[in-house]
């Protein structure tokens, strides 16, 4: 199997180095990932300038552009093969809820999915990072899964794994994403010369976080696998904008 794996926290992130020696023993694995921290890139192309690639002692390639770049250029001409699966990880933090619309991790999965390739986004839920290896564990069981029992649809899963042992885990749940409540405010802040800087503030917490939602899951140690996909139709509003569009 020839998996092709990213992600936005950079080449030299512990979670890509951990997930590229475990998928190693399930394929041939090739790594094409940013050459910088991109988090919050979400599904951005660089169309400005051009792109360079590089290679780094670990064989590792690395972009100075995003995850979708990463992902884009590896599919579509750097490599000379084809990949059979997208894995893109393993993020150090949450990606549910309202997180997969700006997370570079979900970002650098679903161009695979565009461009024809089932796509994993695998995410470690948690600030410590102390279970790098039980995320890993899970992508690996995914990725056998599809190995041995191929989805004859196009699809795109958004895992999120719970920071514990592998053997705290409860299973896997097929989830929904939930919806966090509004973000915090801006930080402010002053630099040395004297001007108003601001920083973002952090997301806010779990909102719609009841039963069947990826953040119930993984609250109660269940890796959360929510089936993502790209059309942003409203369906439900055309009468309404019909009708509106009509007076």
């Amino acid at each position: 199997m020839r998996i092709l794996i990213s992600n936005d926290d950079g080449y030299f992130s512990p979670g890509i180095t951990v997930l590229a020696e475990a998928l190693r023993a399930v394929g041939d694995v090739t790594v094409v990932a940013p050459e910088r921290d991109r988090s919050g890139a979400s599904n951005s192309l660089t169309l400005d300038r051009p792109l360079s690639v590089r290679q780094a002692a670990n064989g590792f390639f690395f972009v100075n552009g995003t995850p979708t770049d990463c992902v884009h250029l590896a599919v579509t001409g750097l490599l000379d093969f084809l990949p059979d699966i997208v894995v893109s990880g393993i993020n150090l933090g949450a990606n549910m809820g309202d997180d997969t619309i700006y997370s570079g991790t979900v970002a650098a999965a679903t161009e695979g999915f565009l461009l024809g390739i089932p796509s994993l986004s695998v995410s470690l839920v948690g600030k410590a990072g102390r279970n790098h290896a039980t995320a890993a564990e899970v992508a690996v069981q995914m990725v056998e899964r599809f190995a041995r029992a191929p989805i004859r649809q196009p699809v795109l899963l958004n895992v999120n794994v719970p920071d514990v042992a592998h053997a705290d885990l409860r299973g896997l749940e097929v989830t929904r994403l939930g919806k966090r409540h509004k973000a915090e405010p801006v930080v402010r802040t002053t630099t040395p010369r004297g001007d108003t800087a601001y920083w973002i503030g952090a997301a806010g917490g779990a909102a719609d976080a009841g039963p069947g939602t990826d953040f119930h899951a993984v609250e109660n140690n269940r890796v959360s696998v929510t089936p993502l996909q790209v059309d942003l139709t409203f369906g439900s509003q055309f009468a309404m904008v019909r009708d509106w569009l009509s007076r």
